[in-house]
């Protein structure tokens, strides 16, 4: 569940041979007998142990209730071979695929590589926006068509080190960017031309800190009513560039931060600089909070929504969401019984909650979010209520994938470098690119 840039940057390279994958309309033209017995191929990104073991769970607990479906699960499959699968079908090809890279939806949905699930649902009786938490089912359908549903999600807030807070005289989380800014120069010991401890980085290529993430507390909107990149009209863009750049020059500017940032650890390992306590303050996932409870680290953790812009503060408490998504390949022959494990394990209230406290991960339906089976822990609750604000998002669905995203990104570090002066300048020439390359990929 975890966003990687790279992949998602390959992801978004690779989704455009979907154009080809065009198969037929899925859903009402499936003819296979669910009740038959029949063995579904079941592709998924997870590979670390744990993950994988939760999975498996509810495999095996769907296996049991469908005693006439068994599931061939195959484990971290990349969003390459995911993709070239979906494009070329084949006897080994799965017939339901799970992915992280919820940007890719509108590909996923325009290309036909992944069936419509809208006749499934309605068959089923199934109301995906009051089944499913209403920002997830928002990501999940692309102009009208639902190719997938969510299968668990991902909230975005604040970490912060409680020590570091304390010792400062700090006595609780940042609400606007104003205060955000000035806990972060507080926080922040310089050492030599570095740092002994930097309250928090904000550059682009740190972790964590996109544009989507840092747009979704801006309430950024990308794209305008005609589907034209809307970057330099929408003054939240501005906003969030400014306000990005003028911290990056508080807390000393690109280069001693890049400097610093190429010192750190990984950001799935145990040296990760929060964990270090290299960072104070890191935006990120609710997973990092297991992580960091696994980690036995030598301070208490806080946690918070990600502060909001000062003329923003009614909506504190929002945050960018995301998750993983979960289709059946349209060009599966067992449609009907592929959708009976799309079912189960998106729809059923234990599974839900059962997958969602075993990976830590965001439950997606909203039974599932008011079970009293799901995990307690105050700090992973912080990021079920951040899923669950009404002013949380994700960025639009788009016939060109997550390549808006990565576009806008490369004149995030252009500017925060000083490559590009004029923001204006950068954002016209942002919205010439992004609409250029969804041209191309609506082309096909």
């Amino acid at each position: 569940m975890r966003r990687n840039r790279l992949a998602i940057a390959a992801a978004a390279a690779s989704i455009a041979v979907l154009a080809s994958a065009c198969t037929g309309s899925g859903g009402s033209a499936a003819s296979d007998d669910p009740n038959a017995t029949t063995t579904l191929t079941f592709w998924h990104g997870w590979s670390s142990p744990g993950e994988v073991a939760a999975i498996e769970k509810n495999i095996a607990a769907f296996e049991k209730k469908r005693p006439n479906i068994k599931v061939k699960v195959v484990k971290g499959i990349t969003g390459d071979k995911l993709n070239q699968a979906l494009r070329t079908g084949g006897s080994q090809a799965p017939d339901v695929v799970s992915s992280f890279t919820t940007d890719n939806v509108g590909r996923f949905c325009t290309s036909g590589a992944l069936a419509d699930l809208g006749p499934f649902l309605d068959k089923a009786g199934i109301d995906p926006d009051t089944t499913f938490l209403p920002q997830m089912a928002k990501y999940t359908e692309h102009d009208g068509t639902r190719c997938t549903v969510p299968l668990l999600g991902d909230a975005y807030g604040l970490y912060y080190n409680k020590d570091a807070f304390n010792e400062a005289g700090i006595k609780e989380p940042p609400k606007t960017l104003s205060e955000f800014d000035k806990i972060a120069e507080k926080l922040t010991k310089t050492k030599g031309d570095g740092y002994e401890r930097l309250g928090f980085m904000p550059t682009y290529q740190g972790y964590e800190t996109t544009v989507e993430h840092y747009g979704a507390q801006f309430g950024v909107t990308y794209f305008d009513a005609d589907g034209k990149s809307n970057t330099a009209k929408d003054p939240a863009v501005k906003a969030m560039f400014s306000w990005q750049k003028n911290l990056v020059e508080k807390l000393g500017g690109f280069r001693k931060l890049d400097r610093y940032r190429t010192s750190l650890g990984d950001e799935w390992g145990p040296k990760h600089p929060f964990h270090t306590g290299q960072v104070a303050m890191q935006l990120d996932g609710e997973w990092r909070g297991k992580m960091a409870a696994d980690a036995d680290l030598d301070f208490e953790v806080g946690a918070a929504p990600f502060p909001v812009p000062d003329d923003q503060v009614d909506d504190y408490g929002k945050g960018y969401l995301s998750g993983t998504i979960l289709g059946i390949a349209n060009t599966s022959k067992k449609q009907n019984a592929a959708w009976e494990l799309v079912r189960y394990l998106s729809t059923d209230t234990d599974a839900v909650v059962s997958f969602a406290n075993d990976i830590h991960n965001v439950p997606s339906t909203t039974a599932a979010l008011k079970s009293p089976k799901l995990n307690s822990d105050p700090v992973y609750r912080t990021f079920v209520d951040i899923a669950q604000h009404p002013k949380s998002s994700h960025a639009p669905s788009s016939v060109n994938g997550g390549a808006f995203l990565l576009t806008l990104q490369d004149y995030g570090v252009a500017y925060e470098k000083g490559r590009e002066k004029d923001l204006d300048a950068a954002l016209r020439k942002n919205d010439a690119q992004v609409d250029k390359d969804n041209e191309q990929a609506q082309a096909g």
